[in-house]
């Protein structure tokens, strides 16, 4: 009896431990598949990698050639003409309706409902610029999915606007961030990675660890500003992105294009510049953000106009842009934030004032 009863007792606890070693398979399992939904989500919600179309029978060489020209994404392939897609060198026209056929396959085209496109913005982030003020008049921050473009004279803030970005993104969503790297092109020579640090800290943030997330690259002309756009495609498709800065977008076309006679070799240039933009903001919901500068007016409308300043770029950056913010100074050490064109924010304006910290909130005290 008592050997039956230990025997009994051995083959209970024996049953116990079996049965809680199924528990923790179990859960280990169920987190997996967690994981596994997860990234499943978030790869329906991201831009789907180029090498996807190796499921729907393109050859993994064909894909190659496409990665060489530039196209990283399924959506790059989609956004493209087909008539740009044929002179990719080994493609021939058969090939890339293949490519094209597949590609529509993996993400679908044609009309939605309204009510579906605004469930996709419901994915759109907001990036803090510093100054509370100037979040409410942009409708929360710069918005991602599209082109903001800042333009004003020199000391209105537009390159520590873009600074202050830089690390903005890095915080928290809860934050106002976009818990992303940044990416930064310079064309003026103007970005100061010390600037960074002192912004770091003033949103609590390790100054090192947001050098590191700040992708730089320094633009010497217009063809080479162009070219950036195919790293920064590359970049985005390894890693989370939430902001792509080009300060600024017009500096080297006024200096690589002279005269009236080149002045149509330009504006195509910067059409297509401006589109690959659209682009990369398209693919991968970041926030583009470019600055501009301005010219004076000097024809007979500029004696009846209060303020005879506009943006360069002419009608290809005005209907390139999504949100256009005219920067310009205010009283004392305080700027003026109006919106120039957006199709959704009211013209309005706002204050900010420009700190060790970035931008931040005018302090009425020192204003004289």
């Amino acid at each position: 009896f008592f050997f039956f009863k230990q025997k009994t007792a051995y083959e209970m606890l024996r049953s116990l431990v079996g049965s809680e070693m199924c528990i923790r398979d179990r859960l280990i399992q169920m987190q997996q598949a967690s994981r596994s939904d997860i990234d499943e989500e978030f790869e329906q919600q991201g831009p789907q990698h180029i090498d996807r179309l190796q499921e729907l029978g393109i050859n993994q060489s064909d894909i190659k050639k496409l990665v060489d020209a530039g196209f990283q994404t399924v959506e790059s392939i989609l956004f493209t003409a087909k008539k740009n897609l044929i002179i990719i060198k080994g493609l021939t026209e058969a090939k890339i309706d293949k490519i094209m056929e597949a590609a529509t396959k993996l993400i679908p085209q044609g009309f939605t409902t309204a009510a579906q496109y605004y469930e996709v913005r419901q994915n759109i982030l907001k990036i803090t610029t510093g100054s509370k003020e100037l979040d409410n008049l942009l409708g929360g921050g710069m918005e991602s999915a599209s082109i903001t473009e800042l333009f004003g004279e020199f000391r209105t803030g537009k390159t520590q606007i873009c600074h202050t970005l830089c690390v903005a993104c890095q915080l928290p969503k809860s934050k106002g961030g976009g818990e992303g790297k940044a990416m930064y092109i310079d064309t003026e020579g103007t970005f100061r990675p010390e600037r960074l640090v002192e912004i770091a800290e003033r949103f609590g943030l390790d100054g090192q660890e947001v050098l590191e997330n700040v992708a730089f690259a320094r633009a010497h002309n217009c063809d080479q500003q162009s070219k950036l756009l195919l790293q920064a495609a590359a970049l985005m498709v390894e890693e989370k992105y939430s902001l792509l800065i080009v300060d600024s977008a017009m500096a080297l076309y006024r200096t690589d294009f002279l005269g009236r006679g080149e002045l149509s070799a330009r504006q195509n240039h910067l059409g297509r510049f401006l589109r690959n933009l659209q682009k990369i903001a398209d693919e991968f919901n970041v926030a583009v953000v470019i600055t501009n500068q301005v010219m004076s007016q000097v024809d007979g409308t500029a004696l009846f106009a209060g303020d005879a300043k506009k943006p360069i770029g002419g009608n290809i950056m005005a209907h390139a842009s999504t949100t256009r913010l005219y920067l310009r100074k205010g009283r004392g050490e305080s700027r003026i934030c109006k919106i120039y064109d957006s199709p959704s924010l009211p013209e309005s304006e706002a204050t900010y004032a420009i700190g060790k910290g970035g931008i931040q909130a005018v302090s009425y005290t020192h204003l004289t």
